[in-house]
Parts: structure tokens; C-alpha cells; sequence
């Protein structure tokens, strides 16, 4: 499906020059509307995807909704999940057998097949032993970012649906976005002349990465992984997605834990934030993060995170920052990950790309990119417009981004991306085409063993030189 071969309405408007440009020089700006309201998906004669979860977390939830919205083009047929709570509310959802919510993937993985596809939001440590496991039983997958968190269990999940022929979608989500997508198809047709570099952060938020990366699951390296790959392989995935067939040989980093540390403790700041003297004056505070949502009745996201039973209520949550995990100051938390993080890569034919990586923002998660080239420069957020400056014309051309209309709520995170990335991988298992697919084996591999080799420059104080197979 291409999302981007409708541009449509376009209008020139007069754009007057600042006051510090000459006359001129940035004389007309066009612009253009993506269109993406396109036919839903289960309109007309469609193939029904069966689909087992496993691990049906926050991720592995979204996605079951496309089934909700969608229920001509996938249907959940099993769930793997240790949480009662959680089975409960996909078998009201889903209407799912007894016999098949299983507490353990294992359990599913010793049946005879019983669904085309697996989706993998398990743990990040523990993506690797179920993904082989349901590639060797002819599960097409659907495996949540990162694949997996050593350089070897990646190559092996590869290599495993690789030789049992099996579809493997890795959730880059920001590979499907309409805007990423609209990019690289400027990018492909010389918009902006060759590419020289390309600017690109991503803001994490302040509470976000306090909720993620120092209470949360995130935290520490040990339980799961390094930040970088954690939070940001999408990223550095995103960098070689633009850059198209040129291969990274060179990469260096820096990066550290800021902040969230036991020297940084305020004075007279206790261990749990509900019953500290100085959380009025710390924006970290778990009550501002989280409780003060519950009382005004919003139990979504992050809130729902902390209340691990399944029961929302202000009693529930309460009683868990008074015991758990989320209410625990920041400053005396187990968090050893990184918080700021730079990224420097240079790609044959010399060109170059930097990424930040970055917790102390305002804005969570609306990525920032200025790509630069031969003949032109081209900026975009994660939420659009793309601007395009020609130096030839000394024009500037928008293109805003519009979702579709029919977004359900549930799958419109990251911008709506989650539901580009369900839709594809439905549509590549539905008609047995795997080139719906835009982050593949190969290319997922390919990045990230990047983000492995940047981490090894960041610890090890040196700039990484790539071979071709990545090492």
C-alpha cells in the first residue's frame, strides 16, 4: 500500500520575508496535503489473520484493538500472559477459547500450529527464545522493538525465519509513518539534491523518561538493556532508512546519566513521594505524574502502568505509589541507564548524520529532523508539516501530514504509526507479501547492530569503524 502516491490541492501563497532576509529570497511557499484518508482496510473481499499474543502488555494490548476495529482483517485466536487480569479483559474483548490463554509462551509453542502469526511484546531480554521457537513452527511474527538485546540473539532470530520462510516485522513503528515515509520519498526523487547530513533528536519528556527509564521497566541495564537500544533504535533505524542503500562505516558516541542520581537528592526529600516534604517543588514527583490524573478519572497511560491488578480506581492507585515501583523518588532509584546521548556516523560517499537522544524536554516524543543537502534543505517534525527550501528557486514547500479519518484511538501512538505497522504486517501475512513490510530482517539487522556498535564507541571511548556485515 502506498500511503503517499495522492498528493493532491496544491496552492501558491505569498510568503513575505523577515525582516533580517532580502528582498525576495523566499519569494512564494507551496504546499502540499498528504492524502492519507484512504479506503478502511476491511472494505471489500479481505483474508481474516489469525493472531496469537504474546506478552500483551501496553504493546502487546494496542495492537489487539486493530482486531476490534478491523475484525474482517484479524482475529486474536490465543494469548500468552501470566496476568489473569489481562486474560480476562482479551476474552471479553476477543471472544478467544478457553484452551488457548496459555500463562506461558512455551505452552502455546508445544501445540500444533494453531494461528498464521505471532505478535511479541514480551520483555525486551526475552524476545529471543519465543521468536525462534514460533518461526520454526511457520509462525509469521510480529516482534516488538528491540528484537532482542545482544548482537547474537538478533542474528539468530534473523537467521531463524530466514531459513523456516517465515514474514518478520520488527515494531520500528517510525518507518510507517506517513511523514518518515513522505521524507524518503522526497529524499528519492532529488527534492533537496544529494544528501550532506542529517539533524535528528528525539525528546524523550522529562516525566516521561523519570516513568520509563529510572521507576520503570527501562531503568537498568542488568533487568533489561542499554537506553540507546531500549528507547532509541527506532531512531538510529530511522537515519538509515533516509539514507537509503548507504552503508554506516564509522560511529562514535558520548552520553551519560544525568541527574537522577543519589547525589542530586533534594534536602529533606523523602524515599516515596507521597509523603514528602518537598514534592510541591519536584517535577518528577509521582504525584504530579500519576495521582493527580486519577483523580480527575484519567486512568490511561501512564497511570494504567502503575496499577498492575487491572483495577483503575484512586484506591488502587494509591495503595501502589505508597508500595510500588512508581513511587519511589528518583534520586533513590536502582536506574543505571544513560539520559543524554549523542550518536555521530559517517556513511560511504561521506555522508554524515548525528542524533540526540535527549530526557530534559517539554516535548515527549515529537522527534525534530533537518536534513541537509546538495541543493536544498528539508525539515520535518514527528507530527508534520515537511518543509523543503530549494536553493534553486529560493522557494519553500509544505507538506503538511493527515492522518486517516478512521484512526482508531487505541493505535494512534506515535502519531499514528502504530496503526500503519498493524495494517502492513496484516496485509503481508493476508496476501503472502513480504515486501509490505519496511522493517524486515535485513534492514532491522542492519540497524541494529549500528546501535550496538555506537554503544560499544560510548562505553569504550572510541570511534567504532564498521565492517559489512556490521561488526
Amino acid at each position: 500500500m502506498d500511503f503517499f502516491n495522492k498528493v493532491f490541492k496544491s496552492s501558491n501563497k505569498n510568503k513575505p520575508a523577515s525582516s533580517d532576509q532580502e528582498p525576495n529570497m523566499q519569494e512564494k511557499a507551496t504546499t502540499y496535503m498528504l492524502d492519507f484518508d484512504l479506503p478502511r482496510p476491511d472494505e471489500g473481499d479481505v483474508k481474516c489473520v489469525t493472531v496469537l499474543i504474546v506478552g500483551a502488555g501496553s504493546r502487546g494490548m494496542c495492537y489487539t484493538y486493530y482486531a476490534v476495529n478491523f475484525p474482517k482483517r484479524m482475529k486474536i485466536v490465543g494469548v500468552a500472559d501470566p496476568r489473569s487480569c489481562t486474560k480476562e479483559t482479551l476474552k471479553m474483548m476477543h471472544r478467544i477459547d478457553e484452551d488457548k490463554f496459555f500463562d506461558d509462551w512455551r505452552e502455546a509453542a508445544e501445540l500444533e500450529k494453531f494461528a498464521e502469526a505471532v505478535i511479541i511484546a514480551t520483555p525486551d531480554s526475552l524476545h529471543k527464545d519465543p521468536a525462534i521457537a514460533f518461526a520454526k513452527k511457520g509462525y509469521h511474527i510480529l516482534l516488538e522493538k528491540p528484537m532482542a538485546v545482544t548482537p547474537e540473539d538478533c542474528c539468530e532470530i534473523v537467521n531463524a525465519c530466514k531459513e523456516n520462510g517465515v514474514i518478520l516485522a520488527v515494531g520500528h513503528v517510525l518507518r510507517y509513518h506517513p511523514v518518515s515515509r513522505k521524507t524518503r520519498e522526497l529524499l528519492d526523487s532529488g527534492a533537496i539534491g544529494d544528501i550532506v547530513h542529517i539533524q535528528h533528536m528525539e525528546p524523550i519528556g522529562y516525566w516521561h523518561f523519570a516513568h520509563s527509564y529510572v521507576r520503570g521497566n527501562w531503568r537498568n541495564e542488568e533487568e533489561s538493556t542499554f537506553s540507546l537500544l531500549a528507547k532509541s533504535c527506532h531512531d538510529i533505524d530511522l537515519i538509515c532508512y533516509w539514507m537509503g542503500n548507504r552503508r554506516c562505516v564509522k560511529v562514535s558516541s558520548f552520553g551519560t546519566l544525568s541527574h537522577f542520581t543519589k547525589e542530586n537528592k533534594p534536602k529533606g526529600a523523602s524515599s516515596r513521594c507521597l509523603d514528602c516534604s518537598v514534592e510541591e517543588t519536584c517535577p518528577y514527583s509521582a504525584q504530579k505524574v500519576y495521582l493527580n490524573k486519577g483523580r480527575v478519572g484519567n486512568f490511561g497511560w501512564p497511570v494504567s502502568v502503575v496499577c498492575n491488578n487491572g483495577v483503575h480506581d484512586i484506591e488502587s492507585l494509591t495503595d501502589a505509589l505508597k508500595t510500588g515501583p512508581y513511587g519511589r523518588c528518583v534520586y533513590e532509584c536502582d536506574n543505571d541507564v544513560v539520559s543524554n546521548q549523542v550518536v555521530n556516523m559517517e556513511y560511504e560517499g561521506g555522508q554524515t548524520a548525528a542524533f540526540t537522544m535527549m530526557a530534559f524536554t517539554k516535548d515527549l516524543g515529537s522527534r525534530k529532523t533537518t536534513i541537509y543537502g546538495t541543493k536544498g534543505e528539508l525539515r520535518c517534525t514527528g507530527r508534520g508539516p515537511i518543509e523543503v527550501f530549494d536553493f534553486v528557486t529560493n522557494k519553500e514547500t509544505k507538506y503538511p501530514a493527515k492522518i486517516a479519518s478512521f484512526m482508531p484511538m487505541h493505535l494512534s501512538s506515535h502519531g499514528g504509526a502504530d496503526y500503519y505497522l498493524i495494517d502492513s504486517f496484516i496485509s503481508a501475512v493476508s496476501n503472502n507479501d513480504p515486501s509490505l513490510i519496511m522493517s524486515g530482517p535485513d534492514d532491522t539487522l542492519r540497524s541494529h547492530l549500528l546501535v550496538f556498535q555506537a554503544e560499544k564507541s560510548r562505553r569504550e571511548n572510541c570511534v567504532v569503524h564498521i565492517d559489512h556485515d556490521g561488526q
